[in-house]
């Protein structure tokens, strides 16, 4: 893509998809924002806020709709549903998937163990899918309150052409072309969040918390290489960064649950208002996981609570009375 879009889609009216939307506008685009809901399409475009954003109005270029026609003479689209609907929600629009698409939603599709980029392709092989993920929340990025990201592709210079596109001085994005590690990253610290919320609830301190990071970070550079993450990338925004971010702030949904459960004040299903991706995503990292012999003790602890087979105390004591090993040994 050589020029701006004239037109942005954006599937998926919660909160950050509204925020992506603001952000496309705010750069010049014309928006298109899709909800699944009439009602709240027609919300939006009536009261110019969203619920869970409120201090904000949205930009007049932004409008939303319920009909997934109206997105068909869009330039370029922007995946921002929850991981689990990504499949369903892409066959409602296989007329426009002809052209660069840029998943926003963080998870590993738990009925296949496909990252969503798979998905993609396998929806609609015309697609060319790009992922966006880093440490972001949707009231930071809307309050343009600075924010760094990466966008990955399968080729580095359309990704950088893209970024650019949406990029604001406000909200950086880097360009890669590691699908899978941006992807990676963005999913597993899902499953890991809930963990350091669970210390968190339990009151540890931050010492703990800050050796829970560490280790999980070990976790998730051990699942990246052995499905062929490229280490850089890990230790960058998608990585790293959004792990630091997810793990240590109750802005994240992973964590707060975490925290909850650490409390004994939520049950393993998760709130049913909201969608907590570790939940599903802590399956499907432990399918694979299991499949490739990897020792993953952290996100193998979170499953088992959440499936019921360990308390929150029987799972701490697990942690802690695992041998001690070299702290640097091989991946």
């Amino acid at each position: 893509m050589t020029s701006a879009p004239r037109s942005v889609a954006v599937i998926g009216a919660g909160a950050w998809g509204t925020a992506l939307a603001e952000t496309a506008a705010r750069r010049g685009h014309r928006v298109r924002l899709w909800s699944r809901s009439l009602d709240t399409a027609s919300m939006l475009n009536r009261e110019r806020r969203h619920p869970a954003l409120p201090l904000i109005l949205l930009s007049s270029s932004v409008l939303a709709t319920a009909n997934p026609a109206d997105l068909a003479d869009s330039d370029l689209i922007i995946l921002a549903t929850p991981a689990q609907s990504a499949r369903a929600t892409l066959k409602l629009f296989s007329h426009c998937l002809d052209r660069p698409l840029i998943i926003a939603a963080k998870g590993i599709e738990i009925a296949t163990g496909k990252f969503i980029s798979e998905v993609v392709c396998e929806v609609s092989p015309r697609a060319e899918p790009y992922v966006l993920s880093g440490p972001s929340f949707a009231a930071d990025v809307m309050m343009s309150k600075p924010t760094a990201v990466t966008l990955a592709g399968r080729l580095l210079a359309p990704a950088g052409e893209l970024a650019a596109l949406l990029s604001l001085p406000t909200f950086r994005i880097y360009s890669s072309d590691d699908l899978l590690g941006v992807q990676l990253g963005g999913a597993v610290k899902n499953v890991l969040a809930i963990a350091c919320g669970i210390a968190e609830g339990r009151n540890f301190g931050d010492s703990a918390r800050a050796a829970l990071i560490t280790r999980a970070f070990s976790e998730m550079l051990r699942f990246g290489h052995a499905l062929g993450a490229e280490r850089l990338t890990l230790t960058g925004l998608s990585g790293l960064g959004d792990l630091v971010l997810t793990c240590s702030s109750r802005q994240s949904r992973n964590f707060s649950f975490g925290i909850a459960l650490g409390r004994n004040e939520a049950t393993p299903e998760g709130p049913g208002e909201s969608t907590v991706e570790g939940i599903p995503t802590s399956a499907a990292v432990m399918t694979i996981a299991s499949d490739r012999g990897l020792d993953l003790p952290i996100c193998r602890a979170v499953k088992m609570v959440l499936d019921g087979r360990l308390t929150v105390d029987e799972a701490i004591g697990e942690l802690l009375a695992r041998p001690l090993r070299p702290e640097l040994a091989p991946l």
